[in-house]
């Protein structure tokens, strides 16, 4: 889980799109928190602080601390608007979590071990199915990232969900099928010496038998 952080807001009486250009001009990004059965609470934030936050990485899948009225919230982002044109921040909203707060996010798939792969040292490529896989978790324990590990993987071979080793209390939303995540494609010529080694290797294990 990536390491929390902590913002200082302020509480925002007004709201709407007049409020919220209001907000802007004066160099600031208004934002709402809602849930954890509470009134939304319109407030602040500044720009600076998530400009780089949100172009940093890792923005949503982070709980994060908001510094408001005095008071300390818990909080985990869950959507936020970006100008069409020059990219800023444009508003951003926060969900409120608890120890028990179960989120639903979309979590980076790493790949390790490339150069252990068979199919990719022949010449063979990774095809990325999923970049993402969403996940339910616990809000304090999102990960920054699932982990393929492509040692063994030859051409023609697809890397399913089973095969991730997922850390407790995390599992895929879609739960009704094995999905791919990535498979090893290869070229014609990668193929056709991979078939040869197969064909080659057939005989020999008649005559062992």
């Amino acid at each position: 889980m990536s390491n929390t952080y902590e913002l200082k807001a302020e509480a925002r009486e007004q709201v709407g799109k007049g409020s919220a250009r209001a907000v802007r001009r004066n160099g600031k990004v208004p934002a709402v928190i809602y849930g954890d059965k509470q009134p939304p609470l319109a407030i602040t934030l500044p720009y600076k602080e998530i400009f780089y936050k949100i172009h940093g990485g890792g923005f949503l899948t982070t709980v994060a601390t908001i510094a408001v009225d005095g008071k300390k919230i818990q909080v985990l982002p869950k959507d936020y608007q970006l100008d069409p044109v020059k990219d800023f921040p444009m508003h951003v909203d926060f969900l409120r979590v608890g120890k028990d707060t179960q989120v639903t996010v979309n979590v980076p798939v790493h790949f390790i071990n490339e150069e252990k792969s068979p199919g990719i040292k022949r010449g063979g490529t990774l095809n990325v199915v999923r970049h993402e896989v969403e996940f339910h978790c616990p809000a304090n324990a999102i990960p920054d990232f699932i982990t393929v590990d492509l040692d063994g993987a030859d051409i023609g071979d697809s890397i399913h969900i089973s095969a991730v080793k997922l850390p407790a209390g995390i599992k895929a939303v879609i739960s009704d099928r094995d999905f791919t995540i990535a498979t090893i494609a290869g070229t014609a010529a990668a193929k056709q010496e991979a078939e040869g080694a197969t064909d080659a290797a057939a005989p020999a294990a008649a005559e062992e038998k």
